[in-house]
């Protein structure tokens, strides 16, 4: 692109005009300085072809597919696959009520938002779930702490007010309106 302005006596923001002269676009020479220049040639002329394998090719293994991972525990996947892949992740299995929205959140396509937002919130409620389990073995939760409440406060200070604020105001909303009935 070039810049070009045209001279007047009030001051004016730069006008940008694009370079479409269509000699200097087919002006290429050597571009293989470039990173990623030539990507889209013919196969048989991209600089990596003898070395490019599509898909790459595993050497000496003994099986055809991998053999099904023993599974014990409830994995849940989406509808449009037909069953498990051979490798599921197993190390926090679905339970308690979260457990419960992922399996409804399941029924439904990935490509339907419910699936999403039940999966969402089954994600909050089991923040909610470890807070509890926390608070039963006797271990109190340093909430700000694990929210980030230091690097708010040092990066974002208007903001970490802002949330303070709106807390507080939540607090003492619900504290007047419990003490309200009481009388």
């Amino acid at each position: 692109m070039d810049t070009t302005r045209e001279p007047s006596s009030t001051q004016q923001a730069p006008v940008y005009v694009e370079n479409t002269d269509p000699k200097t676009h087919q002006q290429h020479g050597d571009m293989s300085h470039i990173p990623g220049w030539g990507a889209d040639l013919e196969r048989d002329k991209r600089p990596g072809v003898p070395m490019e394998r599509t898909p790459p090719r595993l050497r000496d293994v003994h099986w055809d597919a991998p053999e099904h991972q023993h599974v014990r525990m409830q994995v849940l996947h989406s509808i449009e696959r037909p069953g498990l892949t051979p490798i599921v992740g197993t190390t926090v299995p679905p339970s308690g009520l979260s457990g419960r929205l992922r399996e409804i959140a399941f029924r439904y396509s990935e490509s339907d938002m419910r699936h999403w937002m039940l999966l969402l919130m089954a994600d909050r409620v089991n923040v909610g779930e470890g807070l509890l389990e926390d608070l039963g073995r006797g271990h109190i939760p340093n909430i700000l702490a694990e929210m980030g409440a230091r690097a708010e406060w040092r990066h974002n200070r208007a903001g970490f007010i802002r949330k303070a604020l709106v807390a507080s105001s939540v607090v003492a909303l619900a504290v007047y309106l419990m003490r309200r009935n009481d009388r």
